[in-house]
Order: structure tokens, then sequence, then C-alpha cells
């Protein structure tokens, strides 16, 4: 049998991970991620809520347990780009980032010091072997599919990885936490970025950038209130504007920024033509395979997510000059994002994606 660590994260996907990797018979060990070191608002390092259930876990499940503190690697790789994409007026994605630069390259290397054949997550993904190369599948449970934030990662790191639960809904999940009294088994899913956790964004975004207020106008120039920095705001939103009633009625929505005279551009109704694009190009191009599954000169039918749980589009991808992918969209999409992802499939495998220029 082999051994194995998982990397837990005091949630009940990665705790029936281990369980499930030790009732087969593998040497099983539980390590925690420390990321991230300050408290929240409320005096809370919510890391260290999470260790305190993981430890839980591993005593009931009787596998041993470390923790470690990878807070200076990540501030390094993953929080410095979060600010610069905040600071060009881009609306990043550190969970994607973490998978590639902590988890599957520094937490991975921990992994194999410590002697490990193999490191097991509880993400929502599955893997299979085609001729010598990993492929990187769609999660049975498509509603909790975490193939999205995966992307990012190659080769080496599948050759490596195990996703125990991938196959599994997250019904079944729970059931398995359940029946073996496992103490995480109703503990609520995390959402939002892990540095942030549940406090006020705009607040946590405004002690490490300058905000930088401005007017909001409509596209026509037409002046509707003021916005506190550009950074606070994304494609399509509507919450938090601060714009009082006025013009047809209608709610208020950001349909884009004039990064050059820091004006927020908004337009009333969520159907605004502003909103939805036909194409986008792509940048930052990363391959599950190790190389492009288009070449230049053609093209591909394919789909496509550029968001977390969206529904699968269709696109057609096609290489343009200097390295950037062209994504044509068979229906126009809302509020596609400079800074996001976009991600590829073909059938229930991820090919890859890039990051939305």
């Amino acid at each position: 049998m082999a051994s194995i660590v998982v990397g837990m994260s005091g949630g009940v996907d990665s705790a029936v991970t281990a369980l499930l990797l030790k009732r087969e018979g593998h040497d099983v060990t539980g390590v925690f991620m420390n990321n991230w070191e300050e408290k929240d608002d409320s005096g809370v390092c919510t890391s260290e809520r999470d260790y305190a259930d993981m430890r839980s876990v591993c005593d009931q499940i009787g596998i041993p347990y470390y923790s470690v503190n990878f807070a200076r690697e990540y501030k390094e790789r993953v929080f410095s780009h979060f600010l610069e994409e905040y600071r060009r007026g881009r609306t990043p994605n550190p969970d994607v980032l973490c998978n590639r630069e902590i988890k599957w390259s520094v937490f991975l290397d921990f992994a194999l010091q410590l002697g490990a054949e193999k490191l097991a997550t509880g993400h929502f993904a599955r893997l299979d072997q085609v001729e010598g190369r990993y492929r990187l599948l769609r999660a049975k449970d498509e509603a909790k599919d975490q193939t999205y934030f995966l992307y990012m990662i190659g080769q080496r790191a599948l050759r490596y990885a195990m996703f125990p639960v991938g196959g599994m809904t997250k019904a079944e999940i729970r059931e398995i936490a359940r029946q073996n009294g496992l103490p995480v088994s109703e503990k609520k899913d995390s959402t939002g970025v892990c540095f942030i956790g549940e406090r006020d964004f705009k607040a946590f975004l405004k002690t490490y950038l300058p905000a930088q207020p401005g007017d909001i106008r409509t596209p026509e120039g037409k002046l509707v209130g003021r916005h506190d920095g550009l950074m606070y705001y994304t494609l399509g939103q509507r919450r938090g504007l601060g714009i009082g009633g006025g013009g047809d009625g209608r709610r208020w929505f950001v349909v884009g920024k004039d990064l050059k005279n820091n004006v927020l551009l908004v337009e009333q109704g969520e159907d605004s033509p502003l909103l939805y694009s036909e194409s986008a190009v792509l940048e930052d191009l990363t391959w599950i395979s190790g190389e492009s599954p288009v070449q230049a000169g053609q093209s591909l039918n394919c789909m496509a997510r550029f968001r977390h749980r969206q529904p699968l589009q269709e696109v057609t991808i096609t290489p343009i000059e200097g390295g950037f992918m062209k994504v044509d969209f068979a229906v126009p999409q809302r509020a596609i994002t400079p800074g996001q992802s976009a991600v590829f499939y073909l059938g229930e495998e991820c090919l890859g994606g890039g990051i939305i220029a």
C-alpha cells in the first residue's frame, strides 16, 4: 500500500478523503496548510478553528498529522499578484493561482520530502491516464466540480495527485462522514477567498491599496455619482454603487471602467448590451497536457466556463499572434471580466485555460 499525504482543510471533503484512504489500507498522514495568519474583523483566525477540526478528525480516524506554514510563500506568489491585478483595475482569482503556486508546488514538494508517494486532496475532480498522459476530468457532482480552479496544474502535479471524492456527490460524502462519526459531517462549506473569509472585502482591500475616488458616469458621459476606487467594482455589479433613483427607474449596473480617466461606467437594466460580449482574448495560457490542443492557423470547437459553477458554454478557440487565444462565443456572454479565468473542456476532460485579457 502507498504512503499518502492528505491535504486537510478542516472540512468534510478532505476528512472523508483521509478516511477512505485509511480504510483502503494506505499509510495516511494528514497535513494542514496555513497560508494566512491575520485575524478577521472579529479578531478570530479562522485557520485556528479549522486546524482544531482537522486534529479531531485525524484523532478519530487514527492517523498522524502535521501543520505547515506557507504564509510567506503565499504572500510572495499569490497575494502580491492579487494586489497587482487590482491595481490594474482587473478582478483576479487567487484560488486558481494558489493551486498552482502553493498546493501543487510548495505543498507537493513538502509531501514528497515527507516520503509520500501521493498527495490527495478533497477536490471535486477526477483523473485518468491515456497513453502515458494524465487527464483532469470533471467531477461526478457537476454542481461541485472544481476543475475550474485546477486548470493551471500540470503533468508533474497530476502524476502525484489523488482526488478520492471526485466520483461522489456532496450528499454521499456527508453521509459517509455521519456514518463514521466524523465531527465535521455537518460543517458548512467555506466560501470566498481564504485570506478574506467573511470580512468586508472593500475594507480589506483598503488596508493594502490606496483608493482613488472618482466619477460614476453613464456611457454618454452623464454624471450620476461618485465611486470609492475602481478596484472595488467588477463588471455586472449592481450592489454598493450608492446611486439613487433617477433615469428610467431600473437598477444600475457596472458596464465598464475608464482606467485612464478613473471613471466607473454604469447603465440601467441588467440586460444592457454593454454587459455582453461575443468574444474574448486570453493571455497566460496553461494546458493540462503540456501542449495546446489547437495549433496556429486552426480552430477548435469546445466548451468553456468563465466562472466557477457556470453551465458549460459553446465556444470556438483560435490561437492568435503574440501567444494569445481568441475565444468566440456561440451565445453572447454576460460580464466577461478581465483578470478572471476561462477554462476549456472537451467532453468530461478539462483541457486548460487562460486569463481574460
